[in-house]
């Protein structure tokens, strides 16, 4: 069975620059490059679907009977997923401030996603940045195409995550973007339209990308681990930000919004539109909870990466999108993970003889890689970490 190692930076950064956003740094368009030649069929645009107002759903939208959504929302009031007020960590008294790190402690373990409200973000910036993003979709199907998502990346606008010209699709039109290092960034795929936009994204992740910090240091506490730990491993975070756009849809209870799977990150930060309607649902003691954002709060959620640092402790959550009938939905997802040099494992200190080691070491590039390149399907892609138990002869 192989150890766990020590974390450090792989002195191997021949993959780093072209991994996760598909982009070669020698190349002046710095254009998204498909790992292969990828048929992916012809792909419907959600939105355009939804004006021309179908009788039937198409059938790669329609989802197998076992993975139809169920749309109830009427939960018991113990699945609410806990909610952290940031301003008690920063400046709340020792009470306060005890409280809230249980409260953290809890929700990382026990949840796997929490929401935060007073996080110190103007609440202006929130309502610019959504108002960006819903102009964008609401541009002419012709001038949003000129940012496309090619098939096998994940930048542009369109579907990301398919693969083969009969894989399901989900209803929402997409649109990412690479923000950090800047060597990820592909310029022609950031528009020109709607006005403000560059500078409206490029302000709001600069706070968010502050508070992804500042959220991994109190984390890193309740780990009995030095405050500045994962930023000091973690080296120039990746970041990139998507917008997900959900139009109505006719049948809810035939297709996904998004399909189910963990993210690959370190941190997830979602930020959901103001009036939309709820359509998060996560995977909690194997039945699917929805989660209702408190107005103003980012929900958060841990990511592969995480659960894999801390041997499992902190677990990485599936987590999926369902549609609503009669409204749209728009979502802004930041996702923050460590450098693609950087080497990760489980920390020493969180493996012992009770706790042995759950997943090998690996290069961080090589795991985005391996994410980018499969199609969304629960947490298989965190298989790429486990260590293969060997059966005893």
């Amino acid at each position: 069975m192989q150890s766990c190692l020590s974390l450090k930076l792989s002195s191997k950064t021949s993959l780093a620059f072209s991994l996760f956003f598909d982009t070669f740094p020698n190349s002046d368009s710095m254009a998204p490059v498909p790992i292969s030649p990828i048929n992916v069929g012809h792909i419907d645009d959600v939105q355009e679907l939804r004006k021309s107002g179908p009788a039937t759903i198409p059938e790669r939208f329609v989802r197998d009977m076992t993975e139809r959504p169920t749309l109830d929302t009427a939960l018991p009031s113990p699945n609410t997923v806990p909610v952290i007020d940031f301003s008690k960590l920063v400046k709340g008294n020792k009470d306060e401030y005890k409280s809230e790190m249980l409260q953290l402690t809890r929700a990382c373990e026990e949840w796997g996603f929490f929401q935060v409200i007073n996080h110190g973000i103007d609440l202006s910036l929130l309502k610019s940045t959504e108002q960006v993003a819903k102009d964008f979709f609401m541009l002419p199907l012709d001038e949003k195409q000129k940012h496309q998502m090619l098939p096998g990346t994940v930048q542009g606008y369109g579907q990301a995550f398919v693969f083969s010209e009969d894989q399901k699709l989900d209803w929402c039109n997409m649109y990412a973007l690479g923000l950090e290092p800047h060597f990820i960034r592909v310029p022609k795929l950031w528009p020109i339209k709607p006005l403000k936009f560059s500078e409206t994204v490029e302000v709001y992740s600069g706070e968010v990308r502050k508070l992804c910090q500042h959220l991994l240091q109190y984390i890193a506490m309740t780990l009995n681990l030095r405050t500045d730990f994962f930023e000091e491993m973690f080296g120039v975070a990746v970041q990139a930000i998507r917008m997900n756009y959900y139009p109505p849809c006719a049948r809810p209870d035939l297709v996904l919004g998004l399909s189910p799977h963990s993210d690959g990150s370190a941190l997830t930060v979602l930020q959901q539109g103001k009036g939309s309607p709820g359509g998060l649902q996560i995977l909690k003691d194997n039945k699917w909870v929805p989660v209702q954002p408190v107005p103003n709060a980012f929900v958060i959620n841990i990511g592969d990466t995480l659960e894999v640092l801390t041997n499992g402790k902190y677990k990485s959550v599936e987590h999926r999108a369902v549609t609503d009938k009669e409204k749209d939905r728009l979502s802004i997802v930041t996702f923050y993970a460590p450098s693609y040099e950087t080497e990760l494992g489980p920390i020493p200190e969180l493996v012992d003889e009770n706790n042995p080691c759950k997943y090998r070491t690996y290069n961080h590039g090589e795991y985005s890689k391996h994410y980018v390149t499969n199609k969304l399907q629960g947490k298989k892609t965190l298989e790429f970490a486990k260590v293969e138990s060997k059966i005893p002869t």
